[in-house]
């Protein structure tokens, strides 16, 4: 991001230093701890689906309608608010949406009908939008004050939240809480949260420092981000689809309780976290490219699996898989596109975030059609072409381990020095 306010930092400093409160936690725990807890506000929902369907006596196809609220606010949110999310500062808005998106679900379950969870989740989309341009940025940003790669561990942040979500709302759902209870108990599990983990998060100064040139009120997305979309393609539909489907899936076509339901969206987070807290190293070992072609074939094991199993254990083997296989896809492209220098980082990051993470969002809720017409295997079969796709592209991640350490005049930057000042060690 190329605002003078980034790297001029020394107001915004004293600003953030007298609203300090909470733990004192190094510069990348703290964005760590941010996306544990936006994934774990957002993750409440996904476990109680087939609980929503069923109280709403609705099939796949209109579920997935009333879904296609989130994505659409996603869209705009990504398309947009890059520029006011640098006037309003990083800190402000972080600390703000966090909490306001687990409230926002939690009055969304309360919708009677498709139609008003559809307008009830346009708010939840922007506000998710909004957080994705915030932490991946500042997630790029920590990389370069530390110098070493935590872009997919801080992703495996987002999963281990997702899991913790997962097992949380299947609890709740085979104890035969409401989803309505369960949601409003996640408000002030998640405001307490950031309070004690985000209360004394400065932002990082930019990665790199810009003209002061006012952003674009929309992230166009160039060449280069068009074919790093293609790479996220397959990742984003699958672990999309994952999410938002396994549940229904295990109780659709094994019948099973709604613990097995929510487990198995935990098993997908769990194996995804798992592999993205170690991708990082793999990735400077080797290369960008070469992790995720590894990654693709994984997934399309997954895929297969799902798609063909004959019980329920095969299937959870197939979701570990694709867990596995969707893991570092969206991270390894991020960085790319943070990392390019022909406009700022935080326009090249809204650019690829608003079609990838429309994929995501959108991308499974259309799915419920699929299902409707052949089955919800075949909604899971249809990402082989996708993933034929991200292999062909893959390339473009970079062929050769990046580096991510700051170059030797910036070591003394003032405001690098006052954001390692906690700690520096993982």
């Amino acid at each position: 991001m190329s605002d003078r306010r980034q790297t001029q930092p020394s107001a915004p400093f004293k600003e953030n230093t007298a609203m300090r409160f909470g733990l004192n936690l190094a510069p990348q725990h703290r964005v760590y701890a941010g996306f544990a807890i936006y994934s774990f506000a957002m993750g409440n929902i996904f476990p109680r689906l087939p609980d929503i369907k069923r109280a709403m006596d609705i099939e796949d196809g209109t579920l997935g309608l009333s879904l296609i609220g989130t994505p659409i606010g996603t869209l705009i949110a990504l398309t947009l608010a890059a520029p006011l999310l640098e006037r309003v500062g990083f800190r402000r808005a972080l600390l703000g949406l966090v909490p306001l998106i687990a409230t926002a679900y939690a009055l969304a379950v309360h919708a009677p009908g498709p139609l008003a969870l559809f307008l009830m989740l346009l708010p939840v989309g922007l506000m998710i939008g909004s957080v994705e341009i915030v932490l991946n940025v500042e997630a790029d940003r920590t990389e370069f004050l530390l110098g070493r790669r935590i872009m997919n561990r801080a992703h495996s942040f987002w999963s281990i939240g997702f899991f913790g979500a997962g097992l949380f709302g299947g609890a709740l759902a085979h104890l035969g809480l409401s989803p309505q209870l369960h949601l409003a108990l996640v408000v002030p599990m998640v405001g307490l949260s950031m309070m004690v983990f985000l209360g004394g998060y400065e932002p990082a100064p930019a990665r790199h420092a810009g003209s002061g040139d006012a952003p674009p009120m929309f992230a166009r997305p160039t060449l280069p981000i068009l074919v790093l979309v293609a790479v996220t393609l397959s990742a984003m539909l699958l672990e999309g689809a994952s999410i938002d489907w396994s549940a229904i899936y295990m109780r659709t076509v094994f019948d099973t309780g709604p613990f097995v339901a929510g487990f198995t969206v935990a098993l997908f987070a769990f194996s995804q976290a798992t592999t993205r807290f170690f991708a990082d190293s793999f990735v400077d070992r080797h290369s960008p490219s070469g992790v995720a072609r590894v990654l693709l074939a994984t997934m399309a094991a997954g895929v297969l699996l799902v798609f063909l199993s004959p019980a329920p254990f095969f299937s959870l083997l197939g979701f570990a898989l694709l867990g596995i296989g969707t893991s570092a896809i969206f991270p390894l492209a991020i960085s790319a596109a943070a990392q390019r220098t022909d406009r700022s980082a935080a326009i090249n990051v809204a650019a690829l975030s608003q079609i990838s993470f429309v994929a995501f969002l959108l991308g499974p809720p259309l799915l419920g059609f699929v299902s409707d017409h052949w089955g919800i295997r075949s909604a899971f079969g249809i990402g082989i072409p996708f993933i034929a796709l991200s292999l062909l592209t893959a390339g473009s991640l970079g062929r050769r381990p990046a580096k991510s350490a700051a170059p030797a005049n910036e070591a003394a930057d003032p405001a690098r020095a006052r954001a390692l000042a906690p700690a520096s060690k993982a």
